[in-house]
């Protein structure tokens, strides 16, 4: 059975480390604010010049001010800092976001994503991708594994105009956790009752498989 954006969200807040500077990209990635570990500290940034973001408010926590890239409301953690957005991205052009998650239309096995163009439709446009895959230390991918109409999301090659090119290093989907390398996809772990054969039939690039897939945890 495949993940909900909730569990996607909770496997992605796995790849948090102690004392990384992390930006969460809009949709499925921001969930991951909730989710953070009790033992880690990490500082949650975003583009729109907030560093210290919290998770999702409460219903009495709302402030129509405190907004992430997304417009989304949400919450300062403790020691957060606010600035203007040349500072924000002078921050992730200096490469001192440790990790970013982004969202995407299309990934590769040569690590190229598509994330901000469909030609022919209205899509809020690149906001900080190009600057996150040009300036963070580690990229993260996180969508559904096929589109609505069950095609694959990852691409031997992408389709769509490319956001980055050889930045990504791994994919957490609806249904597996993908390593990037090589010019291959290699599965990690699969989504609990997931086979590996739909896994294989839903991934178009590229898959490396070994003998032994485990689970994912939560």
């Amino acid at each position: 059975m495949s993940l909900s954006r909730e569990q996607i969200a909770m496997r992605v807040a796995q790849e948090f480390g102690d004392g990384h500077y992390i930006n969460l990209g809009i949709g499925i990635p921001t969930l991951a604010a909730n989710y953070v570990a009790d033992d880690i500290e990490v500082m949650l940034q975003s583009e729109n010049g907030l560093l210290g973001m919290g998770p999702y408010p409460t219903e009495e926590q709302v402030d129509a001010d405190m907004i992430n890239a997304g417009k989304e409301t949400v919450t300062a953690a403790t020691g957060a800092s606010i600035f203007n957005s040349a500072e924000s991205f002078a921050m992730i052009r200096g490469g001192h976001v440790d990790l970013t998650v982004l969202g995407a239309f299309e990934v590769d096995c040569h690590g190229n994503i598509a994330s901000w163009m469909i030609p022919g439709k209205l899509i809020k446009g690149m906001g900080g991708a190009m600057d996150l895959v040009a300036g963070a230390q580690n990229i993260i991918v996180t969508m559904t594994h096929a589109d609505k109409h069950g095609n694959s999301k990852l691409l031997e090659q992408c389709t769509l105009p490319l956001t980055g090119v050889n930045c990504i290093n791994k994919i957490i989907t609806d249904l597996a956790v993908i390593e990037v390398k090589d010019g291959a996809f290699h599965l990690v772990e699969r989504a609990p009752g997931v086979s590996i054969d739909e896994i294989k039939s839903k991934t178009a690039g590229k898959l490396v498989v070994t003998d032994n897939v485990p689970e994912m945890m939560f």
